[in-house]
């Protein structure tokens, strides 16, 4: 693929850099007065986990990598990672731990992501912009406490903790938003 200019990459483009696959996490141009603008980047490499902080001026290039990006159900998840199965071949994909790490929380099984590859290595999990969750514990909301917006934590079924308002209870469906874990409303 050819070389794409550093000024052009955003977070999540996929780059080689010294012959490994890397997924860049952070971008940021900076123009210093009376110096040459440059760009400051950390690329994270998808086989060794290792993150490189890069600056480079703004003319200089790094070579692109082909990413697809493909629909895939999450089937299970065991001690050797999460397994996504492709809803054509029936493939099974493993996607471990590491690549999954933000996302462990909106994990469900049975619920379809996207999945991300780089040059055929899995690099990421794309998660929608909300999910349907089944609170699992959720405190007695108090009688008369209502006057305000008034918010209690509740534990949803992946284990994340959600403040919701005090009317929700065990065992209510709720959409969730995964950009940062907010209550959205009653699915």
């Amino acid at each position: 693929m050819p070389s794409t200019p550093v000024i052009n990459l955003r977070r999540g483009h996929a780059v080689r850099y010294n012959g490994d696959v890397c997924v860049v996490t952070d971008t940021e141009l900076k123009t210093p007065p009376r110096m040459a603008s440059y760009v400051q980047m950390s690329i994270k490499s998808i086989a060794t986990g290792r993150v490189h902080n890069l600056r480079l001026t703004s003319n200089e290039s790094l070579e692109g990598v082909t990413m697809e990006r493909e629909p895939h159900e999450l089937s299970y998840i065991d001690q050797e990672g999460y397994h996504f199965m492709h809803p054509e071949t029936f493939e099974d994909v493993l996607v471990g731990d590491d690549i999954v790490k933000d996302q462990k929380n909106y994990l469900i099984e049975g619920q379809k992501y996207t999945l991300v590859f780089a040059d055929d290595v899995i690099s990421a999990v794309e998660l929608p912009a909300s999910i349907v969750m089944e609170v699992t514990e959720a405190p007695e909301g108090v009688k008369g406490d209502s006057a305000n917006n008034v918010y209690k934590a509740a534990t949803m079924e992946t284990g994340l903790v959600v403040q919701v308002p005090l009317f929700i209870n065990p065992g209510e469906k709720l959409s969730i938003k995964t950009e940062d874990g907010s209550y959205l409303g009653r699915a």
